[in-house]
């Protein structure tokens, strides 16, 4: 991995500890779905969550955004579950909307979308689940 990306359980630690706020970008209604889950899950942990999906009014009886920065809010952490191909586009976005963490999901991964946020401010952890992390590292 490159140098900024995030990887000690420290820092990972501390983020999690910080954030109050977390878009869900990729955001799902069905239930399956591990956007859906993940975003239940820090919901029930005390975040406020923002889903972010063009294709959706509401998500968890929420609101849902087209992107990040229509949320109007400071956001934390934007938590990504879209293909790599598309890192790229929700980068920009976050760094437009000035968040301060950019978590691209276990399995996912784009070292120019990482390397862009990085170069824009942002903190970035790549290639890890946000609600695995938290149960290992959040007692």
């Amino acid at each position: 991995m490159n140098d900024y990306i995030i990887e000690e359980d420290d820092a990972i630690s501390d983020i999690l500890k910080d954030a109050r706020t977390i878009a869900v970008v990729g955001a799902s209604t069905d239930p399956y779905r591990d956007s859906n889950m993940i975003a239940h899950y820090l919901i029930n942990k005390g975040y406020e969550v923002f889903p972010v999906n063009p294709k959706y009014e509401e998500v968890l009886d929420r609101k849902c955004y087209p992107s990040v920065a229509s949320i109007g809010r400071q956001i934390d952490i934007v938590d990504v579950f879209r293909r790599s191909e598309f890192l790229e586009e929700v980068a920009k976005d976050a760094v437009s909307a000035k968040v301060r963490v950019l978590w691209i999901q276990l399995g996912i991964e784009n070292e120019e979308a990482a390397h862009y946020a990085a170069e824009n401010g942002l903190q970035v952890v790549m290639n890890r689940c946000i609600m695995v992390e938290h149960r290992r590292l959040i007692r």
